[in-house]
């Protein structure tokens, strides 16, 4: 599962992270969430360059009739990806690198539910594994993506059966491939080492997805 992610870090290390060519300065990010537009990496079908694109989270297959269908699709499991209607055709034809450093789950105790921030070790930027579809309205077309989940790791587990399909940056270019076999792509679609990662009790403020600022990363304990 993921509902909710951060993306604070700045445009410069992103480039670096990425190769990208640029990246206009970005406003960090502490709560993104489902419908908003979120910073993705694909391929241009003409130069085949990286590409940043800011797509809208939650997929809208092209044969939809109606866009409130993307409200249900913000991920894709990994093990179905390449049968479901929704996402097959873009698991084969349009797969995209969503930018991220973090990401939020929920453990219930008692009433409550304590958000934890899941990110590197290091701090630095990922990416999860992203689909992404071009949808036409009476609007005109409209970008959007989804993130595709896998089995939680030893890490997660405690918090959530599932967690979002974390690339290694070794994985980026296969991952994006024009070419690349099916075979291939599912082979990525793994659990990332939990070494690598970090869950940090933070601020309940998450909870309410309005609420984009830095005190939603604010430890619990500075709330009393």
């Amino acid at each position: 599962m993921c509902g909710r992610f951060t993306l604070r870090s700045p445009a410069g290390v992103i480039v670096a992270q990425f190769g990208l060519r640029e990246l206009a300065e970005l406003a960090a990010r502490y709560n993104i969430a489902p419908t908003q537009n979120v910073l993705a990496i694909r391929v241009d079908d003409a130069t085949r360059a990286w590409q940043p694109a800011w797509l809208r989270w939650g997929l809208i297959p092209s044969w939809a009739k109606d866009e409130k269908i993307g409200a249900q699709l913000i991920n894709a499991r990994a093990e179905t990806i390449a049968e479901k209607p929704s996402f097959r055709s873009a698991f084969k034809q349009r797969r995209c690198l969503v930018v991220a450093d973090g990401f939020y789950e929920w453990k219930k105790s008692g009433r409550a539910k304590q958000p934890f921030h899941i990110r590197r070790r290091d701090q630095q930027p990922f990416a999860f594994a992203g689909l992404w579809e071009r949808w036409r309205g009476g609007d005109g077309a409209l970008e959007t993506c989804t993130i595709i989940t896998t089995e939680a790791n030893e890490l997660m587990r405690p918090l959530h059966e599932r967690m979002p399909v974390i690339l290694a940056p070794r994985d980026y270019g296969e991952w994006l491939a024009p070419a690349a076999k099916p075979e291939e792509l599912q082979a990525l679609l793994s659990a990332s080492d939990a070494a690598e990662l970090e869950v940090v009790p933070v601020n309940p403020v998450v909870n309410n997805a309005r609420h984009d600022a830095p005190d939603c990363l604010a430890p619990p304990a500075e709330l009393f």
